[in-house]
């Protein structure tokens, strides 16, 4: 019994994994209002009752790909390489990486939510609770990697600033290709940075 139910299980997850990452994709690149159950469902290659299956509705289909979304962004940090080095090429390093990974697809993706989120009061008391769980694994994240006092005000307000400065990076990039100014931006930062952390 066992053995016959593991495989239909690993093919259940196999299909919700492919349902959120799609929803993703489609958030990403087709907007809110594009990204229906109709063409997540097409874009997965499942009929829409397999998605229905797993989401009852669009709405919690799309809260799963936020949950999953914000996963993804905390394995990514925690992904990054742990920095060599000191000051400002250790700092830069962090920055520049903590840019990445808050920036891309996923931001984009999020990017739709938060927009309807913010006119929307029952989306709005869904989402704020992720947002903020995410927000406070990002900073811990940021100040170990930043190797960063948290327990001094002035030091916790720079590691905002940067991950606020992150996310502008981000939003400025939704648009056009903004790698150039944004390079030079990270740069100057860092330098500040390290300067502002140095013992």
């Amino acid at each position: 019994m066992t053995d016959t139910a593991s495989p239909k299980q690993d093919r259940s997850r196999a299909t919700r994994l492919r349902l959120l990452e799609t929803t993703i994709r489609c958030l990403a690149a087709h907007g809110w209002e594009a990204s229906t159950v109709g063409l997540i469902a097409t874009e997965a290659g499942i009929s829409r009752g397999a998605v229905q299956h797993h989401f009852r509705t669009r709405e919690a289909l799309i809260l799963g790909a936020l949950e999953h979304m914000f996963a993804e962004r905390a394995a990514q940090l925690d992904a990054l390489p742990e920095p060599r080095g000191a000051g400002p090429h250790r700092t830069h390093a962090v920055v520049a990486g903590l840019v990445d990974v808050i920036g891309g697809e996923l931001f984009r993706a999020a990017l739709q939510v938060w927009t309807v989120a913010a006119a929307d009061p029952e989306l709005r008391a869904a989402v704020v609770p992720l947002e903020r769980h995410f927000a406070r694994g990002v900073h811990r994240r940021a100040v170990r990697l930043l190797g960063a006092d948290d327990a001094d005000p002035a030091q916790r307000t720079l590691v905002q600033a940067t991950l606020d400065l992150a996310r502008g990076l981000a939003l400025a990039d939704v648009l056009t290709d903004d790698s150039r100014r944004r390079a030079r931006i990270v740069r100057a930062w860092s330098s500040q940075l390290a300067l502002a952390l140095a013992p």
